[in-house]
């Protein structure tokens, strides 16, 4: 990596790479990816040119939602591995100089988990007010009209204790009492066990659901509600997440965070852009990076994209640095979203806007949503809504490795069925044909790795139309580049006949583009990404 920005921190230098460790690498035959899979592909992940690893829940849990009911937070699932597992993948990540990333699931555990059990067991027992209790209304009804994200009401009932427990999620994930001090203090001692192991950050899950209205008031009808949506979308959920005293709880575990050196909290918040950056905190004390998913909600369109990358930086506060996802766990995969062609287009998008961008494992390789069968879904979004498409196993399926049987995930069946196209898309085929996604990948990495204009740099929009996006990375004292991209399939025209430039094409979705000396008009064609070294007069 370039050093030369001292100024800069890790995390805004680097490249994060999500894996999803039940689908990365098996390493013991049960069909199930592991850590000492991880372990084993760890040169790999050092070779394409990523920096930190986050992984998604390794912790014990009934997998009702394959790890995000958790029933203990301080050690590892049995299917994963173990502590000493852990250890040794931490050391092995460290000794490669990436960082390693967990997740944390702090606004629900498993209704298996010991607090749960304790706090169900009667009404004044100690750990009742750990979770959100309530009576029904008179008529024997939930106590509001809030929904669950999986679908039905976000209230069950229990006949042990004769109240309502409030779940934003399955049943089985009760949410915990964030208003509770008792709460606070046990999950920030979960944070510190793991920093003390020597983990370099969290990303926390569904960070803007923490902390729930007060007085529990009904959510408003969604006016623009349609079938195709998911039952959660019926009602506005103004009142069950992004709670003003949210950013209460963000602070706190920020503080955490930062009684240790350089280590990262990343926020999970779906939200609006003007909502989202408050996460950062008042004076930069949120979190670090609260994830923008902008990439994956907008349509692909040029010119929407673009007023959006506007809006995200000149609402960004100061010293909030910026950060871009193409794909994760619970989105259909990018090239499934734009198409194949378009995927090459995004990659370039991703890996030269300014500020961290996050890798969600195959994409790399070209990787595609996967056909399910309905006999053999297994993700409860999927299960509970099952005519609307909704199932997240589609992206989640194995990292497709080699050609052998299975993709050399696993020497048995596993988890999800392997893409079907696993023989010609795979890790083995493109690693040694430059002309591959990966080797673009790879290209990419390094050129951003190697250019602090790229890496840090300032961006400068040059204009959109319909059909391209056009900007300029830049640093003082460093190369500049021009980066042009056409998100359609037709030619389009770049004219800078009012800023004149000219450069030399470095990287090229369309690889005869590579070496030619471009200036102030270029003909691009369908789907062409040109990322171009200008030459300064």
């Amino acid at each position: 990596m370039n050093e030369s920005s001292p100024e800069y921190i890790w995390w805004q230098k680097g490249i994060i790479y999500q894996i999803y460790p039940r689908s990365f690498q098996d390493s013991n035959g049960d069909g199930l990816g592991d850590l000492q899979g991880i372990l084993k592909r760890l040169d790999y992940l050092n070779s394409l040119g990523v920096t930190a690893l986050w992984l998604s829940p390794i912790y014990p849990s009934p997998m009702a939602d394959f790890g995000y009911d958790i029933a203990d937070y301080q050690t590892v699932d049995a299917i994963f591995g173990s502590l000493s597992d852990f250890d040794e993948l931490l050391a092995g990540v460290h000794s490669r100089g990436m960082k390693l990333i967990l997740d944390l699931v702090p606004n629900h555990t498993s209704n298996q988990h010991p607090w749960f059990l304790e706090s169900r067991s009667s009404r004044d027992n100690p750990k009742r007010d750990w979770y959100i209790w309530h009576d029904s209304k008179p008529d024997g009804s939930a106590p509001n009209n809030w929904l669950s994200v999986f679908g039905g009401s976000a209230w069950e009932w229990d006949e042990l204790t004769g109240q309502y427990y409030y779940h934003a999620f399955l049943k089985e994930q009760p949410d915990l009492n964030w208003r509770n001090p008792a709460v606070q203090e046990a999950m920030l001692g979960v944070m510190r066990f793991w920093l003390d192991k020597g983990v370099d950050g969290f990303r926390v899950d569904v960070m803007w659901h923490m902390i729930k209205d007060k007085h529990l008031r009904d959510n408003p009808i969604n006016p623009d509600y349609q079938p195709h949506m998911a039952t959660y979308e019926q009602l506005l959920p103004v009142y069950s997440t992004d709670q003003p005293d949210v950013h209460d709880i963000v602070l706190k575990m920020r503080q955490v965070v930062d009684a240790y050196p350089e280590r990262l909290l990343i926020g999970e918040i779906y939200l609006p852009i003007h909502q989202l950056v408050a996460y950062y905190g008042i004076d930069g004390k949120g979190a670090h990076l609260p994830f923008n998913f902008q990439l994956l909600t907008l349509p692909w369109d040029a010119q929407t994209i673009a007023a959006t990358i506007d809006q995200y930086e000149g609402l960004l506060p100061k010293g909030g640095w910026p950060n871009w996802v193409l794909g994760n766990h619970d989105q259909p995969r990018i090239t499934s979203r734009v198409g194949v062609e378009q995927a090459w287009v995004a990659a370039l998008l991703l890996l030269t806007l300014r500020g961290t961008p996050t890798i969600y494992y195959g994409e790399e390789i070209g990787m595609r949503d996967v056909p399910i069968p309905f006999n053999e879904v297994q993700d409860p979004q999927g299960l509970n809504m099952p005519d609307k498409n909704l199932s997240r196993d589609p992206a989640r399926t194995p990292m497709q490795w080699n050609q052998t049987t299975y993709a050399g995930f696993s020497e048995r069946k596993p988890w999800l069925r392997v893409a079907p196209d696993f023989g010609r898309k795979n890790v083995w085929r493109q690693e040694d044909d430059p002309l591959s996604i990966l080797s673009f990948y790879k290209r990419l990495i390094n050129l951003r790795q190697q250019e602090p204009a790229l890496m840090v740099g300032d961006y400068v929009p040059v204009y959109a139309t319909s059909q391209l996006i056009a900007y300029i990375r830049q640093l003082e004292g460093h190369p500049r580049f021009l980066i042009l991209l056409n998100l359609s399939h037709r030619t389009a025209y770049f004219n800078a006949k009012d800023n004149p430039l000219r450069g030399i094409v470095e990287i090229a979705t369309t690889p005869e583009w590579e070496g030619v000396e471009v200036a102030d008009r270029i003909s691009l064609g369908g789907d062409d990404g040109l990322l171009i070294r200008l030459l300064d007069e």
